[in-house]
């Protein structure tokens, strides 16, 4: 059978949710899956970057990584989405290119997708559970299936225990806090595992 082909589509001001997209890219790998990292579209100005030394530092540093498109998502098997938080909700940037898949949405080309997401904030409480199940609605609404971590993997309870997907608190030097790149490499293997499952049985296997 092929190989899962899982699209890792993520955006990040400073890098945290690029660092998520990464142990998810190791852990689809270890699963065996065709494994791109993908950052949505900047919409901020260049002078709202420019004013932050780090989101300046981290847009220059990830100028290699390709803009996803639809047809990075009409193409993968499974797709993990992560994103920063924003008043519990997903990113701007992130809600801007969902909004633009209305097409491929129409055609039928979202539907049993095996998705799941990852978030991040500031906070313990910040909004990451909520941003999460905010971006599996829309999941619902595509017909895709939904592949939450839960409690299925030990790496869960040094992660922060969210079982809707990874999810970390950033402290003011910009360091994910919690433990939790086995956490998202579980995540991205299982993820994996069940697109295999979906694209075998898909096709009559």
């Amino acid at each position: 059978m092929a190989s899962v082909k899982l699209a890792i589509v993520y955006y990040s001001s400073t890098g945290t949710n690029y660092q998520l997209a990464q142990w998810a890219e190791e852990g689809g790998k270890q699963a065996g899956a065709e494994t791109k990292i993908l950052k949505v579209q900047e919409l901020a100005p260049q002078a709202a970057i420019d004013s932050n030394p780090a989101w300046k530092a981290h847009v220059e540093a990830t100028q290699h990584i390709p803009v996803v498109t639809k047809d990075d998502i009409v193409d993968a098997d499974a797709i993990i989405f992560s994103t920063p938080t924003r008043f519990g909700n997903v990113a701007a940037q992130m809600k801007q290119f969902i909004d633009t898949l209305g097409g491929i949405w129409f055609e039928g080309k979202t539907a049993n997708k095996v998705v799941s997401a990852m978030a991040s904030a500031q906070n313990a409480h910040g909004g990451q559970e909520a941003t999460i199940l905010a971006l599996y609605t829309t999941m619902y609404h595509w017909g895709a299936i939904v592949v939450a971590p839960g409690y299925t993997d030990q790496s869960a309870y040094t992660s922060g225990g969210n079982p809707y997907g990874t999810s970390v608190t950033v402290n003011q030097e910009g360091k994910i806090v919690e433990n939790a790149r086995d956490a998202v490499i579980h995540q991205a293997k299982r993820v994996v595992t069940v697109a295999g499952w979906v694209k075998n049985g898909l096709q009559g296997g």
